[in-house]
């Protein structure tokens, strides 16, 4: 070959690295390696990253250290965006499977389910990837670098984010962090399927309004045996590329910029050969609002030297500035920029994609008829049964059901934060509907969900019944056209019919899946917080009379009817003022020209068109004479995201900034289900929530109650098969519930002391480990195969469970181990084992657990800076729960 032909044969390669085109593997790449020795797959990754990282101008290195990486066009190097979201589903990135909220998950005390979660998962995010490099984008939440999973520790139920973490218990977070890991990443042995990410590292779990300056000072025992531990287990068991700092200081140090944290322990104690990435603007609280520094140089060069590789945001940019100031070296900026290389490496972003095993996932991989499947499963397997007098399951004869609440039909309920946009998810309400189609359901919202948030659980969505798309057609629903930017004055990309107005877009848009599929070219797709929608057709009123014309959306709408303009939302500035109703007086089968126009941008994620009907009572009173009308009540209520989650502009009694000042169900439901009690018909409750609720007054008065969290895309068909005994609830509570008059330590008081099932001195309204079933289960015949060993010695203690009652059914079979008299402080009892077993009634199984002094008794010994245990008498619990010990046996430990 030519050195003509051999150089025009490098142009090419690196032009198609550049584009991210499909490549090749040919004898070519061989020798294209000898001027490119970063492309060589015979080396290591470390050593390719190396070469490529030598090859870099300083300006260069420090661009790939921001989570939005330009191309370098002159070494082959493709634009890549670090950031992308897959806490429980493909997230932000257009329609994808919703799987159950996290701490639903965490309520399977199911790691191997979750690990086939992840990877399926994982396979819709490749899947997507593939599809965006074919369109050449490489914008955010595109990538191959996912910021899940969150294994801070639930200490606290008000902290708003504790939805998105696996509960209070380190030992059930880390093994259900590491399942979540494994299955995100692939277990190919040389490339990666995706990086996953621990976080927030470290002590960190509220209070979201402090959360950019505050400053925790954990002991050395909280640090080492509560906060850490799932970190560790996800390090090094799990092997997680990525670690993310927190926003908080720990003992003064910025936790993005913390010797202790990043180099002592991470790299140094646990050995952790992955980058680590900033939480976004992390880097610049540091000058900002943790004051420890100066200057946007300082606070870069503090994180570079201290092992922080990655700046989600733009601090990172004055870097080049810090290394002409002499604030950190082109040595160190060369060690992250290496490993930022490496872990691109390693996904298979410089080889040719018939090497990678996931180049070839077929965009036809997302939502899956089987992923859905699978977020059936999952869901089924969270749902906590909390108190059942006989009542649940419903027979399938009921004849009359009132569903009512107003989480009942919210999309919303089922999604939780950090969610991905489902094609068709299924309320609570539809699934009901679903499960007994002979029976009358008849659903009222009855309530807010909390004083003074409004919205449209009182009003009606428009159904396509009263909507036509002009007055020739037969059609019902409305013409929708979708534009590009505010404006309606271009050609439309997209011109169809919607049956009705209920959208939620959050960071997707509608022709998302239309680029995805070849239906649409790139270029011409909406952008996510950037196009418009204008609806048009016709108004059908059913009935005569005065209406109220209810619109849901932050701000960007403007409704006309006959070319009047009757309610204007366009741009008020102040949400809280956006008018969101209007009167109307309306005649039975007159058509009235209707248009809407609506702009999505990042105030709005959602809009929804409703009305409240003339004459209709008000929303409790219609609720009550549902529930006085029915055969049995099912009231839906509880939390959504909308309240709780992460440092939100939200102020409503019982809720602050995201997180919550009170445990209890908010006032305005629990009125509604005090007065639904007293009709005297028999009404299950159902929760949504992320956190645990203080349900005191439910659980002495209401016959069932049915904890759902935010289960996902199928949570309504998961909820309805529990209802009515297609399946068991067998879900387990992460978090203990407190009850609601619990004076709990201060929210930003980091000490465990009081806090969690392993400190708590009280009496809780529901432990850790919870939940009833709707069969019976026995345990028998534990047995220790040693009951006096050395600390570093192993035995199994063993157990027979068997299903005493009439039902198949799950049971989550839990070990605990508890210091009978060691000298040093120690926690009431510690989860050191589980397993989730299916039995049919009659059956048994001998279930079994492994127990080491040294792993599963060790506590940090604050005067030796160690891990130690103490000669002396333990015992050994098994039960259903952390407060329900079926067996126990001592055993010794000696030195």
């Amino acid at each position: 070959m030519s050195t003509t032909t051999l150089s025009r044969t490098f142009a090419i390669l690196l032009t198609t690295l550049a584009a991210s085109a499909t490549a090749q593997t040919t004898a070519t790449q061989i020798n294209t390696a000898k001027q490119a020795p970063w492309l060589d797959t015979h080396q290591s990754f470390e050593q390719r990253a190396a070469e490529l990282v030598a090859r870099m101008t300083l300006e260069e290195k420090v661009a790939q250290m921001q989570n939005t990486a330009p191309a370098i066009p002159r070494l082959g190097v493709p634009a890549y965006n670090w950031w992308s979201e897959g806490l429980h589903g493909v997230a932000r990135a257009g329609q994808a499977t919703v799987f159950p909220q996290a701490i639903g998950l965490a309520a399977t005390f199911d790691p191997a389910l979750l690990k086939t979660e992840a990877n399926a998962i994982s396979d819709e995010a490749r899947a997507k990837y593939n599809q965006f490099q074919r369109e050449g984008m490489h914008e955010r939440y595109q990538g191959l670098s996912f910021w899940s999973p969150n294994i801070n520790i639930f200490r606290d139920p008000r902290w708003g984010r504790g939805q998105e973490t696996y509960g209070e218990d380190p030992y059930l977070t880390s093994r259900m962090g590491v399942a979540f890991v494994q299955g995100m990443q692939g277990d190919d042995a040389h490339y990666r399927k995706l990086d996953a990410t621990a976080k927030h590292y470290a002590v960190h779990s509220g209070p979201e309004s402090t959360r950019h300056h505050f400053d925790v000072h954990p002991s050395d025992r909280d640090l080492y045996e509560t906060y850490l531990p799932a970190f560790q287990a996800l390090v090094q068991q799990g092997q997680v590329d990525a670690v993310m700092g927190a926003y908080n200081r720990v003992n003064g140090e910025p936790a993005t910029a913390s010797q202790l944290l990043l180099q002592d322990i991470l790299r140094r104690d646990w050995g952790f050969k992955g980058y680590v990435v900033s939480d976004c603007d992390a880097v610049e609280d540091i000058y900002k609002y943790h004051k420890v520094v100066s200057t946007a140089e300082q606070a870069a060069a503090m994180a570079v030297k201290h092992g922080d590789d990655l700046d989600c945001g733009d601090t990172y940019a004055a870097l080049v500035n810090a290394v002409h100031q002499g604030l950190v070296s082109e040595a160190d900026i060369d060690v992250a920029v290496t490993r930022l290389m490496t872990a691109r490496m390693r996904l298979g972003m410089f080889d040719p994609p018939a090497m990678v095993p996931w180049s070839k996932l077929p965009y036809s991989v997302n939502q899956a008829p089987e992923h859905d499947a699978l977020a059936q499963r999952t869901a089924d397997e969270s749902l906590v049964l909390l108190k059942n007098n006989g009542l649940l399951p419903l027979s399938r004869d009921v004849k009359r059901i009132a569903v009512i609440g107003p989480t009942a039909d919210s999309v919303r309920a089922l999604l939780g934060n950090y969610n991905g946009t489902p094609a068709a998810p299924v309320t609570i309400l539809a699934g009901i509907r679903a499960a007994v189609p002979q029976a009358q359901v008849t659903y009222a919202s009855g309530a807010e969900l909390v004083e003074g948030m409004g919205g449209h659980g009182d009003a009606m969505l428009i159904v396509p019944a009263y909507l036509r798309p002009s007055a020739t057609s037969d059609e019902h629903g409305l013409k929708a056209e979708y534009f590009r930017g505010e404006g309606f004055n271009t050609t439309p990309v997209v011109t169809r019919t919607d049956a009705s107005i209920d959208f939620r877009w959050d960071d997707a848009t509608p022709t998302d899946d239309m680029v995805m599929q070849g239906e649409l070219p790139a270029e011409k797709a909406l952008s996510t917080n950037n196009f418009s929608v204008r609806w048009s057709g016709q108004l059908l009123p059913p009935v005569s009379g005065h209406y109220t014309l209810d619109a849901a959306a932050l701000d960007g709408f403007r409704i006309y009817i006959d070319n009047k303009l009757v309610l204007d939302g366009w741009d008020v500035g102040d949400t809280a003022k956006t008018p969101k109703q209007v009167q109307l007086d309306l005649k039975a089968g007159q058509p009235y020209d209707l248009r809407i126009e609506y702009a999505k941008n990042n105030k709005n994620d959602n809009v929804q068109l409703a009305w409240h009907l003339p004459n209709a009572k008000p929303p409790f009173d219609e609720a009550l004479d549902a529930a006085r009308n029915a055969d049995v009540v099912v009231f839906v209520g509880g939390l959504t995201a909308e309240l709780e989650g992460e440092q939100m502009d939200v102020s409503y009694p019982g809720f602050a900034g995201g997180d919550r000042t009170d445990l209890r169900l908010p006032a305005t439901q629990e009125k509604l289900l005090e007065a639904l009690q007293a009709t005297g018909k028999p009404v299950v409750l159902v929760l949504t929530s992320g956190s645990a609720l203080a349900v005191d007054w439910a659980q002495q008065h209401v016959p069932a109650i049915m904890m759902a969290w935010y289960p996902g895309q199928r949570g309504g068909t998961a909820v309805a098969d529990a209802l009515f005994g297609t399946t068991d609830p067998a879900g387990r509570l992460p978090v203990t519930f407190y009850k609601g008059d619990e004076t709990l330590p201060a929210f930003d008081d980091y000490r465990m002391d009081g806090r969690t099932y392993r400190y708590f001195k009280g009496t809780p309204l529901y432990p850790f480990g919870y939940g009833l079933s709707y069969t019976r289960f026995t345990y028998s015949a534990l047995q220790l195969t040693n009951n006096r060993l050395r600390a570093d010695e192993t035995f199994t203690a063993s157990v027979d469970v068997a299903n005493s009652g009439a039902r198949e059914g799950d049971e989550v079979v839990q070990l605990y181990l508890r210091a009978l008299d060691a000298p040093h402080a120690r926690a009431n009892r510690e989860l050191r084992g589980f397993a989730r077993i299916h039995l049919k009634p009659g059956e048994h199984k001998r279930v079994s657990f492994d127990i080491t002094p040294t792993r599963d008794l060790h506590y940090y010994d604050e005067q030796k800076r160690g891990y130690a245990v103490d000669a002396g008498r333990y015992e050994v619990e098994i039960g259903a729960s952390s407060a329900d010990i079926r067996q126990h046996a001592p055993f010794e430990v000696h030195m």
